[in-house]
């Protein structure tokens, strides 16, 4: 357990991300979702966008799952830096001994603390609520019944260590254009190639500053 928590601290190193395609001048709105750097857009279920300017390595070109965010403070899991190391490795349960998904990076803080989302079309007891049938998994109990029915990596997820911040903490960093903030969607937080998250989600950033931004006048 020890060594695969080592392994994972060492993950924190930033991988290399690939461009995406080309520009669309007319996106469906679908693909565009509505951003904001307004602090009080913050709110459980919300995505932390990492801006260009933002060279924290722990932080740089990452996207953030909001799961908590309340006066006792905020936590967030990155979506965006899966590990090669295996759930069996770093769960202690019985229900995970022979699950060969890999676990993610949640973030630099605590990671033997082990988190799991979850979508699924049913209430789940014991479970968060953070969007749209999307659940925050933390009771050992859950952890150990979920895995033990062999839930698709397509929608479920587990996460080593978490981001975390004050409300003022956080509120100044959006001031400051650290972060820009998005609604949530189970693409974005069960996406299927994590390396182009980030880049996906700046390139709607730039159209969204584009098409707000008012045509210039010649000799302007």
């Amino acid at each position: 357990m020890l060594a695969a928590i080592a392994a994972i601290v060492a993950f924190l190193s930033l991988q290399s991300f690939n461009a995406a395609g080309a520009e669309n001048n007319r996106a469906p709105a679908t693909l565009v979702p509505i951003q904001s750097q307004n602090p009080s857009d913050l709110a459980v279920g919300k995505l932390l966008v990492a801006s260009r300017s933002l060279r924290d390595p722990n932080f740089a070109r990452t996207v953030i799952l909001l799961v908590r965010y309340n006066d006792q403070g905020v936590i967030g899991l990155v979506l965006n830096r899966p590990t090669t190391i295996p759930i069996s490795q770093v769960l202690d349960l019985d229900s995970a001994k022979n699950c060969t998904d890999p676990a993610w990076l949640g973030g630099p803080m605590e990671p033997s603390v082990a988190f799991a989302l979850y979508q699924t079309p049913g209430k789940l007891d014991k479970a968060e609520s953070i969007f749209s049938g999307v659940y925050l998994i933390t009771d050992r109990k859950l952890f150990e019944k979920t895995i033990a029915t062999h839930p698709d990596p397509h929608v479920f997820h587990v996460y080593l260590g978490y981001a975390g911040w004050t409300q003022d903490q956080l509120q100044a960093e959006v001031k400051l254009g650290a972060w820009y903030i998005f609604p949530a969607d189970p693409p974005s937080v069960f996406t299927s190639d994590p390396n182009s998250l980030w880049q996906t989600m700046i390139d709607n950033t730039n159209l969204l500053q584009a098409r707000n931004t008012p045509p210039r006048l010649p000799g302007e």
